[in-house]
């Protein structure tokens, strides 16, 4: 069984036709929408937290994460999370040992763009399968320690460090 934990970020942003701006919403949709139209057939469960760009996450925020996953009987979790401080989650969670975690996101949001949001998902699906414990991320067709992984913001890409 895989436990996602969804906290926002661009790969939830949906653009609101009212106010004119891409907005987080305070649901899964683009997670479950993925799941279900890639005919995933795995058990899973999905919990909801935060809602939030992850430039406006607090140390309360990321108290929150980590007392969700210390919370969560999986051992395999994937947490959806914005791309710019992933990382920063990552490394505040990294006294967690005992379970397989791995970040994922989007730098377009998946109502706008799916393949992306689809392709970083399911590289983490494949990987927390056949991985040991540890935290890791999953983007642009690389994945392994949170440590060894980097944003490239001037070309919008992440890439594994040598």
């Amino acid at each position: 069984m895989i436990h996602f934990i969804n906290t926002g970020g661009t790969f939830n942003k949906r653009y609101n036709r009212v106010k004119g701006t891409l907005e987080v919403p305070l649901d899964y949709e683009a997670l479950s929408e993925i799941l279900k139209n890639s005919l995933f057939n795995q058990k899973y469960k999905i919990t909801q937290i935060i809602s939030k760009d992850s430039l406006e996450f607090t140390k309360n925020d990321r108290k929150l994460l980590q007392k969700t996953i210390q919370n969560i009987k999986e051992d395999k979790i994937i947490i959806i999370h914005g791309t710019d401080t992933m990382k920063k989650s990552a490394k505040f969670i990294s006294e967690i040992k005992d379970k397989k975690i791995v970040f994922c996101g989007a730098m377009k949001p998946y109502e706008i763009n799916s393949v992306e949001a689809t392709a970083n998902l399911f590289l983490a699906i494949g990987f927390i399968e056949n991985s040991k414990n540890g935290i890791y991320i999953a983007m642009n067709g690389v994945v392994d320690s949170y440590k060894k992984i980097e944003k490239d913001y001037k070309n919008g890409i992440f890439y594994k460090k040598i």
